[in-house]
This record gives structure tokens, C-alpha cells and sequence, in this order.
């Protein structure tokens, strides 16, 4: 079973089963409240950036438990955590245009 709503009408819900429209509720007391659009952009970039920080969050807790695991101190992975300096991009080689026989 799946739930739609419409974030701009949260009074309507549309319901499906197996995709296919089974009918729609609505809630009498929200039947007249409206969201605003700059308010529902605000609210999803906001979840967006929460949602990014989390496999961050826990890609830095594996690697703690993995070094501590080998026997690695906490005062060598907070030397790994310190800025590295910025080494300029080794160059790419210019890639060669490939022409066909018919241009």
C-alpha cells in the first residue's frame, strides 16, 4: 500500500494498492490550511543536508572502531583526521579527438 500526499494540499491523501488508485481521504480539519512553497523548499533542503551528513557520521565511526580494533590509538587517528596539505592535480594528458571516415 502506498500513501501520496501533495505537499502544498496535506488535507488530500491519495491511497494505491499495487498501483493501482484505490481513492483518496481527507481530513476536515486541515481541508483549509495550505503550505507554502518556499516553506516546503526550506524543509526539504534541510532534511537533504541532514540526510548527507549521516554516512559521513558513520563512515567516521567504522574507522575509529576498525583502528582502535587493530590497536591503533586515538591519538594517531586524530593526526589522520588533521587537514592534509593541498597538492596541485597531477596533469591529465589532452585527450585525442577520434574522427570517423565519414566527416
Amino acid at each position: 500500500m502506498t500513501l501520496r500526499i501533495d505537499p502544498r494540499d496535506v488535507a488530500e491523501i491519495r491511497v494505491f494498492h499495487k498501483e493501482q488508485f484505490l481513492g483518496r481521504t481527507i481530513c476536515a480539519e486541515l481541508a483549509g490550511a495550505t503550505v507554502p512553497l518556499g516553506e516546503i523548499i526550506s524543509s526539504r533542503n534541510r532534511r537533504r543536508r541532514e540526510l548527507r551528513g549521516i554516512p559521513r557520521d558513520r563512515q567516521t565511526a567504522v574507522d575509529v572502531l576498525l583502528e582502535l580494533k587493530r590497536g591503533e590509538t586515538v591519538e594517531k587517528t586524530k593526526e589522520k583526521n588533521a587537514p592534509k596539505p593541498v597538492q596541485p592535480a597531477p596533469k591529465q594528458p589532452t585527450p585525442v579527438l577520434k574522427r570517423y571516415r565519414n566527416e
